[in-house]
């Protein structure tokens, strides 16, 4: 278990990379915009995200 756990979190890391290393300015304005937001808006990204996760895993697992 710890093994998909540690696989999970190396492939999380290397997708979070992804845009800053390949589009710097893009990542930095979408930054910029989420400091913006209201903390209900944020909880809301978070939520949908987190949705988003738990069907994805539903369907991948399933």
């Amino acid at each position: 278990m710890a093994d998909y756990l540690l696989t999970a979190v190396a492939l999380m890391l290397v997708i979070e990379g992804l845009l800053p290393f390949l589009l710097p300015a893009t990542w930095r304005e979408t930054f910029r915009r989420l400091i913006e937001m209201s903390d209900g808006q944020l909880r809301f990204i978070g939520l949908g995200s987190m949705l988003a996760g738990l069907i994805l895993l539903y369907f991948v697992r399933g």
